[in-house]
């Protein structure tokens, strides 16, 4: 477990500093590996992150592919959808070139078929992803690791790259890339606001299984996650 804690004075400075660290990422997988592959995570939290990324001019987007750590099962003109947010809140402007994997495939319900069809699209991400931003939820949940998913455990130690979950705290049924995925990048940053997520993450940190807060599973692992946090 290695925990890199770093605190800002407000959510617009969070936003620009994060933006930058991933920016930094990917610039410099382009240059590895000739594209980069960023998984971010919906919700209202990164919003003004979405927006400071999107913004940055000296990043060839069209070498970008952008996708989501997890997913709602609606379509994308639902309020509700991930991918609507980071179509209008990031890919707008210099990122407007990038490609967008989106994790819905169409359908009323993530069955089987839904999600081959979602997994064939996720074959032409590179291996390594760039950047993964993850959230947290006050419940402990991440990506779509919910406590009580029908699927957690698979979800948290398979290859996925990803798999349908459903949970009592989810609301609609999810798409979510597995955790052994998401580890293979080269930077991973845990994006949370205000003080009851603080309490939410000093909680996670002390001993305890992962299903009861399944973000344990993320902070226990082998790879750095650097938080950014602010009140």
């Amino acid at each position: 477990m290695t925990i890199d804690r770093r605190t800002f004075a407000d959510k617009p400075t969070l936003a620009a500093e994060l933006a930058e660290a991933v920016a930094d990422r990917i610039r410099a997988a382009i240059t590895e590996r000739g594209m980069a592959a960023i998984a971010v995570s919906g919700g209202s939290t990164p919003s003004r992150f979405f927006q400071a990324l999107g913004k940055t001019k000296d990043i060839d987007w069209s070498k970008v592919i952008v996708t989501l750590v997890d997913e709602r099962w609606v379509d994308e003109t639902s309020d509700r959808s991930n991918a609507l947010l980071v179509n209008e809140r990031m890919l707008q402007g210099p990122a407007a070139t990038a490609r967008f994997f989106p994790l819905y495939s169409g359908g009323d319900e993530p069955d089987a078929d839904a999600v081959g069809r979602t997994n064939a699209l996720l074959a032409d991400l590179p291996e390594q992803f760039a950047a993964v931003v993850l959230g947290m939820g006050n419940d402990g949940h991440t990506a779509s690791f919910f406590p009580g998913g029908d699927t957690l455990d698979a979800a948290l130690h398979t290859e996925g790259p990803t798999l349908a979950i459903h949970a009592p705290g989810a609301g609609e049924p999810r798409i979510t890339f597995t955790l052994p995925r998401l580890l293979r990048t080269d930077g991973l940053y845990l994006h949370i606001e205000g003080e009851e997520k603080a309490e939410v993450l000093d909680k996670a940190l002390g001993d305890g299984p992962t299903e009861d807060m399944p973000i344990r599973a993320v902070l226990r692992s082998d790879h750095t996650v650097t938080v950014y946090w602010c009140p």
